[in-house]
């Protein structure tokens, strides 16, 4: 997969927040949760708004979120919900025959799996993820614009490892966690698309962070 952007060819940047969805009842299990359409659970709900009230001070030109629920429930708790506009390419990584499972019941009989190096059967690869990623940043880039996606695990760790023109695969480097928020941006001195930050859940009160 070639390079998701010509930075040599750009004169303004956007600047784009990541949120992935509050808790969901699987998410303390480490379960796969890709087509699932689970809700969020209390806890979910409280983290969502308590992103909320950091985002408050935050003009964004656009807002894009997932058509899955735990996404959209997250965008609405933190005050999103008029301005969000659902965007299919934010939808999670489809793990086939995999989903709902474990990584622990799923290597019992595929040993050293995981779902980007290997991807799911009767699901998607990496390949497949970083073409919808490559699709929204095409969208994106070019306007200098502050934009907030509301997404999930997978294709939100897919998509950022494509703004750092890294391979699909790379997103596995990056733990996020539930109700988390990530910034990338343009680093003007290095003229490079970068990570602004990453994985911040500092407006969360009273939780540990959950890979």
């Amino acid at each position: 997969m070639a390079d998701s952007m010509d930075s040599s060819a750009l004169t303004a940047w956007p600047t784009l927040y990541l949120v992935r969805h509050g808790d969901t009842a699987w998410s303390g299990e480490r379960r796969l949760a890709g087509r699932t359409d689970l809700p969020l659970t209390e806890q979910g709900e409280h983290n969502a708004k308590q992103l909320g009230e950091r985002l408050k001070s935050v003009h964004f030109d656009r807002v894009l979120v997932s058509p899955l629920l735990r996404a959209r429930q997250t965008a609405e708790l933190a005050g999103f919900g008029d301005a969000a506009v659902v965007d299919p390419r934010l939808i999670e990584m489809n793990f086939g025959e995999y989903d709902g499972k474990t990584r622990e019941e799923i290597i019992r009989v595929r040993p050293g799996w995981t779902y980007l190096r290997d991807g799911c059967p009767g699901g998607e690869t990496a390949e497949d993820i970083g073409r919808r990623a490559d699709a929204i940043l095409a969208d994106l880039l070019g306007r200098r614009e502050t934009v907030l996606l509301f997404g999930h695990s997978v294709i939100l760790r897919v998509l950022t490892a494509r703004w750092l023109t890294l391979p699909p695969t790379a997103g596995g480097h990056f733990m996020l966690s539930p109700a988390s928020l990530c910034m990338l941006a343009h680093d003007a001195v290095e003229d490079a698309p970068a990570i602004g930050f990453w994985n911040d859940r500092s407006h969360i009160v009273g939780q540990h962070s959950l890979a």
